[in-house]
């Protein structure tokens, strides 16, 4: 049994642990990865709601202007655990994209407000058109990139803060930038922000780092929408286990104490009888 208590309080330690660890790696130039505090932490946290709206409007304005994010709908910004845009907002903000649709009765293609229903509208028309916009390089779909890049929200935070000069001893390639986040830190991508470049309405003071904070807290839970609901369900499951441990041990004791009664009582007589003979 205690060892079996041993190893949930392990569990319980690494969980509230692994946060904090550094993600780091080097390839002779320094890449190294800092983690952040985020309010969506294991293994209690949760997301902040104003964070993701924030989060949302700089990847509407600076974000969407190249990458596409075609596993959302508009619906999912009201969604309990998300944004929780009020469904007033979201149609409003729905009604922002204009997305091609038909064909009418003419049968011809249109365009028309998005609504709540509809995906995310796409940057580009294709991948072509994509690559062909960005000299040849092909901007991410970001539906699941915080998950999907080692570090997540830490990688992503990191990128978007990583642009610096090029060391003197590092050769660049055309049309490249350097970033001290992305591996072999070169990367097609320029700085997409700068202070100021999105407004902010609660009163956040509008710089790169807060930026980058918000749009990676909200590419987090477009990655993980459920991540709240698997913080509690884990939190069940784990006290559940823990509360099932103590009463199989008590179970054991009850069970298994009137043999041990008998043994030490056949012991105690095997070592009378002993005693006895000499």
């Amino acid at each position: 049994m205690r060892n079996v208590m041993k190893l949930f309080a392990a569990i319980a330690v690494l969980a509230i642990a692994l946060p904090g660890i550094t993600h780091a790696a080097d390839d002779g130039h320094g890449t190294a990865i800092e983690a952040q505090e985020w309010s969506f932490g294991p293994p209690f946290g949760h997301f902040d709601r104003a964070q993701l709206q924030r989060g949302y409007k700089v990847y509407q304005f600076v974000c969407a202007n190249c990458h596409s994010m075609d596993l959302l709908s508009y619906r999912n910004l009201g969604q309990p655990g998300g944004p929780q845009f009020s469904e007033a907002a979201v149609k409003a903000l729905a009604a922002q994209a204009q997305i091609s649709d038909g064909p009418n009765d003419k049968g011809e293609m249109f365009l028309r407000p998005a609504k709540p229903s509809d995906r995310f509208k796409a940057p580009y028309a294709n991948e072509q058109a994509a690559r062909n916009a960005n000299g040849g390089a092909l901007p991410p779909d970001l539906s699941v990139i915080a998950k999907a890049r080692p570090g997540g929200p830490d990688y992503l935070y990191a990128l978007m803060t990583g642009y610096e000069d090029a060391p003197h001893d590092m050769k660049m390639s055309k049309g490249m930038h350097y970033n001290a986040a992305f591996p072999g830190h070169q990367i097609a991508m320029p700085s997409p922000l700068s202070d100021g470049v999105v407004e902010y309405t609660d009163g956040t003071e509008p710089t790169v780092k807060n930026y980058a904070k918000d749009v990676s807290a909200f590419l987090m839970w477009a990655a993980e929408p459920t991540l709240e609901q698997r913080y509690k369900t884990g939190a069940r499951i784990m006290i559940f286990l823990i509360v099932f441990a103590v009463i199989m041990f008590l179970a054991k004791r009850v069970v298994w104490a009137p043999i041990h009664r008998r043994d030490h009582a056949a012991q105690h007589a095997a070592k009378t009888a002993a005693k006895t003979d000499t």
